[in-house]
């Protein structure tokens, strides 16, 4: 097990200290210089699990209301908002410097037989076919000013093979469907609470990037400002995330300084496993005028 994959597995295993009330490591995960949003979505997701024996979560909705602090740590509150006899809802308040940092509702469900149908897998080359995420950072590391090499290049505890991959600095407009294969090796053998936590820290990446592509833009140009707004999932079959799983992204909808995207997550059976939907900030940097 790589030591990014030791953190991430760390960081979702949140401390209880007191009923309902959780604390988990804001440092560590995604990125140094903030709390990427996948990481507080997931240590919501665990906190709420903690109050729900034998249930399994089928879908939350997350607001995204201040910027996460790395340096300290991120307290969560449970409240039980219902226990019904087939549903349970709980609601998470992430807090930090006592404020509210992310608010997260949850859904979770008793085991029943229902109706079966899906949309099929798109037919999309296999991800041994595609650079590695590491490959190409350290292609494109040399042209980042040196002070943020080091956080740009570090061990990341997914891996991912992004399908036709863009240019970071000069890409082309293109069409919003994007695709990726994800995996961590190190979601081997965790129970399918983990399974779930580790789904939705890893369904944060990527998906605000496909309101980008049309116009072509990316993070690295400094043309946009962008931050997540919400985020929502559901969980539609039994996740082992040590296995490849194709993300199929896209996005309907860019405007008013948003964009709209939306996510598919099938297992390497075509199974769909998980759905996705995000409205993210994408503000374009404006030029100061020069003064008259």
């Amino acid at each position: 097990m790589t030591n990014a994959a030791r953190q991430l597995l760390d960081l979702l295993d949140i401390e209880q200290l007191e009923v309902d009330l959780f604390r988990g490591t804001g440092a560590g995960g995604e990125t140094s210089m903030r709390i990427f949003g996948g990481h507080v979505i997931a240590q919501a997701l665990m906190a709420a699990y903690r109050t729900v024996p034998e249930r399994a979560c089928h879908s939350l909705h997350a607001y995204f209301i201040r910027p996460g602090d790395p340096k300290i740590p991120v307290i969560y509150q449970v409240d039980r908002a219902r226990d019904g006899g087939s549903f349970t809802t709980r609601r998470v308040v992430a807090i930090q410097h006592g404020k509210q940092i992310l608010n997260l509702s949850a859904s979770f469900q008793v085991e029943e037989e229902g109706f079966d149908w899906q949309h099929e897998m798109p037919q999309v080359s296999a991800p041994e076919n595609w650079p590695d995420r590491p490959e190409l950072r350290e292609a494109f590391a040399e042209k980042l000013p040196e002070k943020y090499r080091g956080d740009f290049l570090r061990e990341r505890p997914i891996e991912i093979r992004e399908v036709e991959p863009r240019d970071f600095m000069t890409p082309e407009k293109v069409d919003d469907r994007n695709y990726l294969w994800f995996r961590m090796a190190a979601a081997e053998g965790q129970n399918p609470v983990m399974q779930h936590a580790l789904l939705a820290y890893a369904s944060d990446m990527n998906l605000l990037g496909s309101s980008l592509r049309p116009h072509g833009l990316t993070w690295f140009q400094g043309k946009v400002m962008t931050a997540s707004l919400d985020h929502a999932m559901w969980f539609h079959a039994p996740i082992r995330f040590d296995e490849w799983h194709l993300y199929a992204l896209d996005a309907p909808f860019t405007g008013g300084a948003r964009g709209f995207n939306r996510g598919l997550i099938y297992n390497q059976n075509g199974q769909l496993a998980a759905t996705t939907a995000q409205e993210g900030l994408m503000r374009p940097y404006k030029k100061k005028e020069a003064a008259s």
